[in-house]
């Protein structure tokens, strides 16, 4: 790194902060990852305490960016300068990360890397590179930083531990949300009287009146800057009498210090200065080719690094961002597109095309269509490299470059469908405007209504997106039919969200639109298929749709599954009770999430998992699966109910627990505008209440579900709570009407689940032999699933109801295997239902010795459990978005808790369960 610029103050008054840095860097050594987040207003010493880190850290490997506004637009450029002393460590990465950091920093073309797939690997190259040697990363101004430099810091920042990494970033205070929300930060607040008295007086070049000292001290705040800029700037006698003492905000003061110090200089060494503002990689070759592209020297900059307002070395840097700000700005528009002009000549058009393209773009503001070519271009490369937000900034400009109408329309579009992937969705909005009003035929307009409609799913605006992604559907019927297909299948998943709360395109008008449509011309492909059964569904019914289901389920099998609609591949499998299926492509999604990095759709993939490893009896595993979802939620900053975390602590008995998701995930679900949340949140709630024996309250709130219209799924399910608790309060009319309805989507399914489910729901409305054979018949069935929960539940209720046949000790059989099932699995209020009816017959209950050791945390058990399959660190490590030298920490808390010292011992403490060892989809 270069010297720092020369006229910045000691950092007077600075002991507390200097302080916490220096501690932050000596617990590193020691072991323990630090990150800290300046944060303070102007001006107020943020850069000085970071140049304090890099001195301190001098026996250090030290990487630094600083975040520049006219590069908030390119995306990644950031962390590549953050990452580019690091690059000689990219081989020790495992290929993924490998690939994905040589895409988006042009090293290899590929795929587009999930941003999130980027940040784990920037995680494992930092990580990296501090096992040769301590790293400190310094980053400036991350509110310049481009968006996803800015989530791959924030992402890194929150997953170290125990690597020789520090992390300190500055960014401006009050600038409301952002990536570094959450994190440690230190408020850099204005200096004291005392302090900002010295720090003035120390750089006045004579006496200053006493009077007039007090009133630049009490006006400044304590702001350093505004403290050492004023001396520059103003004469003594012109302070001497206070006659020259700005009247404006200390912004203001220290901007108008810059711009006058400016002014000052020769418009030669004003316009090298613009040049150095306008190219923020501070790289001085490509500073001097551009200044001899404008007929200049560089030796002309000297005036302005003499004035300690810039140096010349390895890189070209400010004395602070705001001098760089004031050059650019304070500059004539024809001298912003002449320095413009002459860094596009300066760039090699071969190995950086993209800021070339950026460069050309700001030299004129007349429209260009070989400018906008070059644009276009940019984008494409963007996209390819995961960079979403600048593919649509590269698209955007290049809107305002075009002259054609038609080619204006097609960019605007490409513009808005990028925006909508980056999730910058006011901005699509903004896009999609654009192209509605230069729209020339129905296909324009069928794809910006699409755009509307995709950006209200997005962005959660859950009532309103099934009519319009309904619309666009329609209008694209005859314009592109199989786009068409495609955006019925995202109006049937929104309309499947939103239930009753939709505005308008309900899951029946959606699938009676998709029946109405003209057969296929080509062969049906699995989206097809599931469309098509999905549809029949809602119109007609399971029993119509149920063969169309069974052959999108087959098709499903033997295609790729696509992250767009995969998540809807589960529910034929669900539908269909079929048990193996379901498990078997929610982790199939699972992985492929995991394989192309996309974390911004883990959590969904992650929580479906978690439901199914709850409904085997697994409830560690689950517990830790949705430890993993919310610790992405928070990092991806996405909102999502606690689905599996409210179903988890239903069939664990915690009411109060239950009772506080319940009531957020039912607020979340008016909010949001689905519906479907709101059942789910009921259909927990019987689940909690049938297992407490409080089964009026499980009948009112199963009866929601079961009564719900517009949902699909949920009904199915609820149906089973109703029957069992409107059987124990004596609802027998209730009872036998939801049995019947719940008998037909049995017969239909023809599975063990659904035929055991159905057994255990007609013995509880029967008596005598016919009662006890369903009963037999439902553990017979649930048996040969993978489904514990179930199977323990019906061993329960067939005790029961051999108790009130005064069997006591047949009925002592069924519910000691009830209790010890339910209370090795955790369904404790299910297993003192199961105690106090044992108790009953006459016996006493003990509780059985736990499977698993019960003193790990759940992020310690996964990792335990990867480990025992075989799993080496770096692959536990990018599975679980850790760094080796963090799964390696762990895993020592891990055999210091179970006694043991290597990793072959888990498979004795922690033998894998009975489903574990079942391949995915076996009986």
């Amino acid at each position: 790194m270069s010297s720092p610029p020369t006229g910045f103050g000691e950092l007077v008054g600075r002991t507390k902060e200097c302080s916490a840095l220096d501690r932050l860097l000596s617990d590193a050594l020691a072991g323990a990852s630090g990150v800290l987040v300046l944060r303070g207003g102007v001006g107020s010493g943020k850069s000085a305490l970071l140049r304090h880190v890099s001195a301190r850290a001098d026996t250090w490997r030290v990487t630094s960016v600083v975040g520049v506004e006219s590069e908030m637009e390119l995306a990644f450029s950031g962390i590549h300068q953050l990452c580019s002393p690091l690059l000689g460590f990219l081989e020790r990465l495992p290929g993924p990360q490998r690939v994905a950091l040589e895409t988006v920093f042009g090293l290899a073309t590929g795929p587009p890397p999930d941003r999130f797939m980027v940040a784990l690997s920037a995680l494992a190259l930092l990580a990296e590179a501090a096992e040769d040697q301590p790293l400190v990363c310094i980053v400036d101004d991350v509110h310049w930083l481009d968006a996803a430099s800015a989530q791959v810091v924030g992402f890194v920042a929150r997953r170290l531990l125990v690597e020789r990494v520090v992390i300190v970033c500055a960014t401006r205070a009050g600038i409301g949300e952002d990536a570094l929300a959450g994190l440690p930060e230190l408020a850099v607040s204005g200096l004291s009287k005392s302090d900002s008295r010295a720090l003035l007086l120390a750089h006045m070049a004579g006496p200053l009146d006493a009077a007039v000292c007090e009133q630049i001290v009490a006006e400044s705040r304590g702001n350093p800057l505004a403290l050492l800029e004023l001396p520059r700037t103003w004469r003594v006698d012109e302070l001497a009498g206070g006659f020259g003492l700005p009247g404006q905000p200390v912004t203001g003061k220290i901007e108008q210090s810059y711009s006058r110090r400016l002014l000052e200089l020769p418009a030669e060494t004003q316009l090298v200065m613009l040049a150095a503002a306008a190219e923020p990689q501070g790289d001085p070759v490509l500073l001097q080719r551009a200044v001899e592209m404008l007929s200049l020297d560089l030796s002309v900059a000297g005036p302005a690094i003499d004035a300690g307002l810039m140096t010349v070395g390895s890189r070209v840097e400010f004395a602070h961002p705001l001098v760089r700000t004031v050059a650019y700005w304070s500059a004539a528009p024809g001298d912003r597109e002449r320095v413009h002009r002459a860094l596009a000549e300066a760039i090699d058009a071969d190995t950086d095309p993209d800021r070339r393209a950026w460069h050309r773009a700001r030299a004129t503001s007349l429209p260009r269509e070989d400018v906008a070519a070059e644009l276009e271009r940019s984008a494409g490369r963007a996209q390819k490299r995961g960079g979403l937000a600048a593919a649509a900034a590269f698209l955007q400009r290049a809107v305002g470059m075009t002259v054609d109408p038609v080619l204006r329309v097609e960019r605007a579009l490409a513009a808005a469908q990028a925006s909508l992937q980056a999730g910058a969705f006011d901005a699509a909005l903004r896009l999609a405007a654009t192209a509605d009003s230069g729209a020339t035929n129905d296909l324009h307009r069928a794809r910006v209504a699409l755009v509307r409609g995709h950006v209200a799913f997005g962005a959660g605006h859950s009532r309103d997106a099934p009519p319009l992604l309904l619309a666009a559907a329609r209008q694209l019927q005859s314009l592109d039919p199989d786009l068409a297909r495609e955006t019925y299948l995202d109006a049937w998943g929104a309309a499947l969200f939103a239930g009753s709360f939709a505005n308008g395109g309900d899951l029946v008008e959606v699938s009676r639109a998709v029946k109405d449509l003209p057969p296929l011309t080509r062969d049906a492909r699995a989206a097809d298929v599931l469309l098509d059964g999905l549809a029949a569904l809602s119109a007609d019914g399971h029993e119509v749709a149920a063969p169309t289901l069974r052959a999108a389920a087959q098709a499903l099998e033997g295609e790729e599954i696509n992250l767009r609609w995969g998540w809807l591949a589960k529910v034929p499998a669900v539908v269909l009770w079929d048990d193996q299926q379901w498990i078997a492509l929610a982790e199939r999604h699972l992985t492929l999430s995991r394989e192309v990095g996309a974390l911004a759709r883990l959590p969904l993939d992650l929580t479906s998992v978690a439901h199914t490893l709850a409904w085997r009896g697994e409830f560690a595993a689950a517990a830790a699966v949705i430890a993993e979802a919310g610790l992405l939620t928070e990092i991806t900053r996405t909102e999502f109910p606690a689905r599996s975390a409210m179903q988890l602590a239903a069939l664990c008995g915690r009411e109060v627990e239950v009772r506080l998701l319940v009531e957020q995930t039912i607020a979340f679900g008016h909010d949001k505008g689905q519906e479907s949340s709101v059942l789910w949140a009921d259909w927990v709630t019987a689940l909690l209440f049938n297992g407490l024996a409080r089964y009026e309250e499980a009948r009112v709130a199963a009866e929601k579900v079961a009564r719900a219209e517009f949902d699909v799924l949920l009904p199915g399910w609820a149906l089973p709570e109703l029957i069992e608790a409107s059987v124990k309060t004596g609802e027998t009319a209730l009872a036998r009407d939801a049995s019947e309805r719940f008998a037909r989507i049995a017969r239909t399914a023809g599975t063990d689940w659904a035929l055991g489910i159905d057994a255990r729901c007609a013995a509880l409305l029967n008596q005598g032999e016919i009662a006890e054979e369903l009963y037999r018949r439902a553990i017979d069935h649930l048996g040969r699933t993978q489904l514990r929960i179930e199977l323990a539940r019906a061993h329960l209720l067939y005790g029961e109801w051999l108790r009130s046949e005064e069997r006591p000790l047949d009925a002592r059989l069924e519910l000691r295997t009830a209790f010890e099932m339910c209370t090795a699995i955790g369904m404790e209020a299910f297993a003192e239902r199961a105690r106090k009816e044992l108790a009953a017959t006459g016996e006493n209950a003990r509780k059985p010795t736990s499977e698993e050791p019960d003193d790990l945390t759940p992020q310690e058990r996964q990792i335990a459990r990867l480990a025992r399959d075989g799993l080496s660190n770096p692959e536990i490590g990018a599975q679980l978005f850790i760094s080796p030298r963090t799964v390696e920490w762990h895993l020592r808390k891990v055999f210091a808790k179970l006694g043991i010292s290597s990793r072959r011992q888990l498979r004795t403490v922690m033998p894998p369960s009975e489903s574990e060892r079942l391949p995915v989809g076996a009986v």
